[in-house]
């Protein structure tokens, strides 16, 4: 049975944890650059990437990096490093590009940060792969298979987004980095696999 940590999981912990800590010690204002702003004299394009190593509080990065911690590192293994990466970078940035939008329509000026794009991408993927498995809401604490907690998790994102519960919240990119990531992953598990893979050639 595995217990370590796949790499590219280690390095998301790792960093979006170090960036924490340096909010802590050198003050946040340093990290405005980098937090993902609506259009507008202060969007930089890197902050589509950028906004989803940044965190609000003790508890934000917490809960983030647990479920990066308890579904990035099945998703690697099942993926491999580098597709994993890209897999997750396209939650995150897809997510970002998705609040860009929902910024432009209801002129919020707020920035946004936190990975929760790319957790919710994690969650999605993790119900595509193994739909089966039973998963536990903390509150309150019911078992469910994986395919219906992710639903209820997206149904209530939409609710939330659209009736304007939970201000603050961007609810509508953590449904954006389910979509991001559904897009890819349904491309990856249609793709047949290459003709080359496992053959044997003679050397000439």
């Amino acid at each position: 049975m595995r217990t370590s940590i796949p790499p590219v999981t280690v390095a998301i912990l790792v960093a979006n944890v170090a960036v924490f800590v340096a909010e802590l010690g050198i003050g946040e204002r340093a990290f405005v650059p980098f937090a993902l702003w609506p259009l507008g004299p202060y969007f930089a394009v890197w902050q589509i990437l950028t906004y989803g190593f940044i965190h609000g509080s003790a508890g934000h990065v917490f809960f983030n990096m647990f479920a990066v911690y308890m579904f990035g590192s099945t998703m690697e293994r099942v993926w491999g490093s580098p597709r994993y990466a890209a897999y997750y970078l396209v939650c995150v940035a897809s997510a970002g590009i998705t609040q860009l939008v929902v910024n432009a329509l209801t002129g919020s000026g707020a920035p946004t940060v936190g990975a929760s794009g790319g957790v919710f991408g994690l969650l999605l993927a993790f119900a595509l792969y193994f739909p089966r498995q039973r998963l536990v809401l903390l509150f309150p604490p019911i078992p469910m298979p994986a395919w219906l907690f992710v639903t209820l998790y997206g149904a209530i994102e939409l609710f939330f987004g659209v009736t304007g519960t939970q201000a603050g919240v961007a609810h509508f990119a953590h449904l954006g980095g389910m979509l991001g990531g559904y897009a890819l992953a349904q491309r990856w598990r249609q793709r047949p696999p290459s003709p080359y893979a496992g053959a044997d050639y003679w050397r000439a």
